[in-house]
């Protein structure tokens, strides 16, 4: 291969990027679904959510539990398309679809688990990877997210407080149905699935960020450049204090780098100001690729 043609296969490609988008929506969608029949259904877990109001009405009605998801979900989905435009458009509609398809589908499945506490974990784990997965491909499952993103428009609430509010809800409704333990279990499956979105949307490899405030600018990005071999960015600062120009270093590195950075960094001047800060995603050359 020569080195024009490798840098035409790295180049940003719409299709194939549209394409790998569509195969997120599906396989968190389906994740979502098999993990509602194998942990959360059985185990009575209503953890927020679609799935978790169909878990009260089966429950309550005994009704099929994909029927109520579409029954939410196209109301919900047609309402966010009236009220905020489309948003997240067709992509949307697939995962809006697909997921209750899939519910029903394997709803005859064998519950992994009966223990309550392993269900709302599990449970909770796998509706993570899912949304998490969904969120990747652009769009999201449906349900309770536009409901929120409706309030937030007409509320002036932020997001993430509708959010709360509306799986709150649903989650005090479990504890009226089942009992209060029933909502705690709720409670624990809502807590997994959204540090486990997390998650997956930035991964595993935290990494750190180092701003140096020092009089010893030059030497200092000198020997990060060589001894880590990472960049520094200069950014220009005025003192507090003195009202006197100070130049300030930035510097992001993985975490087995950072000892290693402090450790230069005094060694060339004792007396730096360091302040230290998690970057939870970092996309670039050196890092994760974009």
């Amino acid at each position: 291969m020569t080195i024009k043609q490798k840098r035409r296969n790295d180049q940003y490609n719409p299709k194939r990027e549209l394409l790998q988008e569509y195969l997120y929506i599906l396989l968190g969608s389906a994740i979502v679904a098999i993990a509602f029949n194998l942990f959360l259904l059985p185990n009575k877990v209503a953890s927020g959510g679609v799935s978790g109001i169909s878990t009260i009405f089966v429950t309550l009605f005994g009704w099929e539990p994909a029927y109520v998801q579409w029954a939410f979900n196209i109301p919900l989905f047609t309402a966010g398309v009236i009220l905020l435009g489309r948003l997240y458009g067709i992509k949307t509609l697939i995962g809006t679809l697909f997921l209750p398809f899939v519910v029903y589908l394997t709803r005859n499945m064998e519950p992994a688990t009966l223990d309550p506490l392993l269900g709302a974990l599990f449970g909770g784990v796998g509706v993570g990877i899912g949304l998490g997965l969904a969120f990747r491909g652009n769009a999201s499952t449906g349900g309770t997210d536009l409901a929120a993103q409706i309030v937030h428009k007409f509320t002036g609430l932020s997001l993430g407080t509708c959010v709360a509010i509306i799986d709150g809800m649903i989650v005090v409704a479990a504890a009226f149905v089942f009992d209060l333990e029933g909502g705690l279990y709720a409670l624990i499956g809502l807590f997994v699935t959204s540090k486990t979105i997390d998650l997956v949307q930035v991964g595993f490899g935290y990494s750190k960020m180092a701003i140096i405030i020092t009089n010893k600018q030059d030497e200092i990005s000198q020997v990060i450049l060589r001894k880590i071999d990472r960049g520094v960015t200069r950014l220009s600062a005025v003192g507090g204090y003195t009202d006197d120009e100070r130049p300030i270093l930035m510097c992001v590195v993985d975490q087995t780098e950072f000892f290693k950075l402090k450790q230069l960094v005094k060694s060339i001047d004792a007396s730096a100001f360091v302040v230290v800060m998690d970057a939870s995603e970092v996309v670039g050359k050196g890092f994760k690729r974009v």
